[in-house]
């Protein structure tokens, strides 16, 4: 080999915080309208006459399209760049459809003409949340594609807590206007008070602005850089869809490990997304299994979105300090911890009476929940190729998505019948499976280093 093959590799510039925090800063928004989705998704579906047994099968169509998404977008996205760049094209797309969705969900009355409200929310739950991963897939590959391996795991950290800080202003938001601003919080059966419409309206907002402001401010490398950065990057292969498959079966052995890590994770948080409003509304406030009406019920509800809000606020936090943490004890060891707070955390919520203690069971789910959004990523991006990482990562989505079809089309059906209405035993059930997560990461090859 003469010196003239000898292929000259740069090391990525390390990027200023505030370079990364512009490039992750669209995530802020898609938190935003993910955690209107995930605190009033079955508030809205209930509203609309869904019985708490079908609420886990609506919930299934936010991961099936994920499933299916998020390694298309990957793919492509690793195969694409024109004007707006390699990844920037699908947030723009994303955030459109995604901001469209959050408008038209809480009035699916109003567009009921053939079928049902029911079947009208749940359709637009389900472009939503394709919406969400064609906007959410390219985010985590932009960390891994600008940033080099000594600062992925601030970059995912400084995502995470942005993350945070979206999802706490959207839980809240209900609460926010009703208890603040005087919007109504119940309205005429079947239609969705005032308050949660217009957290919609305001999340659909600052969605579109926040993704439009990463669009500006985020420079992504030419291919011809990329090449430069990576000894395998091969711009001139452009793929085939095929090649998804291809990839899935040759995935790095540290993800297969990871996948069982994430099947208990997201196993635990589907439940505690779809259950929590019933559970709380049982088994705190002590309403009956038919209540999705009073004035108590729309209390609880609100009191879950601030719920919501407090879990997220300890993970934007907690996120900050995950890379010194991890730089001391290693990211498997972080991990686990994280994952056993949070699974003490939902299993207090079988204990506490008083809806106000549930704060503390909410610091618990933070802690794993901030650790879930950065930690498995972190772990994953070193044993990936560079020029496969956004298919990778949308691969490694199905690892979060399968979880929760499991237990979208089981959950349901042993909450009414085994558990006989009371969805708190499904809250117990995600505590435990948080346990076991915790005993799982401490298998992984960890290969990031």
């Amino acid at each position: 080999m003469s010196l003239t093959d000898i292929k000259i590799v740069k090391e990525k510039p390390h990027l200023s915080f505030w370079q990364i925090f512009n490039m992750s800063f669209g995530f802020l928004g898609i938190q935003f309208g993910f955690a209107l989705q995930n605190g009033n998704a079955s508030r809205i579906l209930q509203t609309f006459g869904a019985d708490v047994e079908h609420l886990s099968l609506f919930w299934l169509a936010a991961p099936l399209t994920g499933m299916i998404v998020q390694p298309i977008i990957g793919h492509y996205s690793d195969h694409t760049w024109n004007k707006l760049g390699r990844r920037r094209p699908y947030f723009l797309v994303g955030a459109i459809l995604t901001a469209l969705a959050l408008v038209l969900m809480p009035n699916s009355p109003a567009l009921a003409t053939v079928l049902p409200p029911i079947m009208i929310g749940a359709g637009l739950l389900m472009i939503m949340d394709a919406s969400i991963n064609v906007a959410m897939e390219p985010f985590r590959a932009l960390v891994a594609d600008n940033l080099p391996n000594s600062q992925r795991s601030i970059g995912f950290s400084i995502q995470t807590f942005l993350i945070g800080v979206g999802a706490i202003i959207g839980s809240a938001l209900p609460y926010i206007l009703s208890n603040w601003f005087g919007f109504a919080k119940t309205d005429a059966q079947g239609i969705i008070p005032q308050n949660v419409k217009w957290s919609f309206y305001i999340g659909a907002a600052i969605l579109v602005i926040s993704i439009i402001w990463t669009i500006i401010s985020t420079k992504e490398y030419s291919p011809e850089e990329r090449a430069s950065f990576e000894m395998d990057e091969s711009e001139k292969e452009k793929g085939s869809f095929f090649d998804i498959f291809t990839d899935f079966a040759n995935m790095p052995k540290a993800m297969k490990q990871l996948g069982l890590v994430q099947f208990f994770s997201w196993f635990a948080l589907f439940s505690m997304w779809v259950f929590t409003t019933p559970a709380v509304a049982q088994h705190i406030y002590n309403l009956p299994v038919t209540d999705t009406k009073s004035d108590d019920y729309a209390n609880a509800s609100n009191w879950v979105g601030v719920l919501f809000s407090v879990y997220n606020g300890v993970s934007a936090v907690y996120a900050l300090c995950l890379p010194y943490i991890s730089k001391r004890i290693g990211l498997k060891k972080t991990h686990a911890f994280s994952l056993i707070t949070g699974g003490l955390g939902l299993l207090s919520i079988f204990i506490f009476k008083d809806p106000k203690l549930l704060i503390i069971s909410m610091i618990g789910v933070g802690f794993a929940w901030g650790s879930i959004l950065a930690m498995p990523y972190a772990i994953l991006s070193g044993s990936l190729p560079a020029k496969k990482m956004g298919v990778y990562m949308g691969i490694f989505n199905f690892f979060i998505t399968f979880p929760q079809i499991v237990n979208g089309f089981f959950g349901g059906f042993i909450v009414k019948h085994l558990y006989n209405g009371q969805a708190i035993y499904a809250i117990v059930i995600a505590g435990v499976c948080m346990l076991l997560g915790a005993l799982s990461v401490l298998r992984v090859n960890d290969e990031s280093r």
